[in-house]
């Protein structure tokens, strides 16, 4: 059973944003959107530290566990659009558009210059790409690109939590226990932090052939 953990957590979180998708348009409370998001980045933070320490054994990998990599990548977008597109559309116009609209024309550029297509990932990118051509710059960049991600997202989920309906007193407490809960993780996580994908250490080692 803890082999499926990591794929367990996925799931969570693609059942979380499927949630969060129709509260976009069916109508809830900037509080239980919050906490959906939340819920969804700590399923992020830790599935691939499942993955790693309980790894399927070489003989019994289902085969859906080819694509895991992906299937990881795109629970993690959409959550990210979910929460974008809800915070657009019962937050504040302006800002959920600039952080979206920005942030997604630089993914966009990051992904044609490191990878050489739209949506790429380290574990398949174009042969002609950056990633290939110059591994520790491409890395530098999607590491800064992540960076810039989490205080995006940050900034939207501490938005989304002020202009809920929860008391003052509730929302201090809840941005006090979040900071302690980040600054825990950004070091718990730490070799997750330097790396850009679950192989990271293997594709460099490769591709420095």
């Amino acid at each position: 059973m803890k082999y499926y953990v990591a794929d367990l957590l996925t799931l969570i979180r693609f059942i979380l944003t499927v949630i969060l998708f129709v509260m976009c348009f069916a109508g809830g409370s900037l509080a239980a959107a919050f906490c959906i998001f939340i819920l969804g980045e700590l399923t992020d933070a830790f599935d691939g530290t499942a993955a790693t320490k309980w790894p399927f054994p070489k003989n019994k990998t289902p085969k859906y566990r080819k694509y895991a990599a992906k299937y990881d990548m795109w629970t993690d977008t959409l959550l990210a659009v979910a929460m974008i597109l809800f915070f657009i559309l019962r937050v504040n116009l302006v800002a959920g558009l600039v952080i979206g609209v920005g942030y997604s024309l630089l993914a966009t550029i990051v992904d044609l210059i490191v990878y050489g297509k739209l949506f790429g990932h380290p574990d398949d990118a174009h042969q002609r790409s950056l990633l290939r051509r110059n591994f520790p710059l491409a890395k530098k960049i999607i590491l800064a690109r992540r960076n810039l991600y989490l205080a995006l997202m940050f900034a939207v989920a501490a938005w989304t939590l002020y202009a809920s309906e929860w008391p003052l007193g509730v929302k201090i407490a809840i941005t006090i226990i979040a900071c302690a809960v980040s600054l825990f993780l950004w070091f718990f996580l730490s070799q997750r932090r330097h790396n850009i994908s679950r192989d990271a250490v293997d594709i460099e080692r490769r591709l420095s052939k």
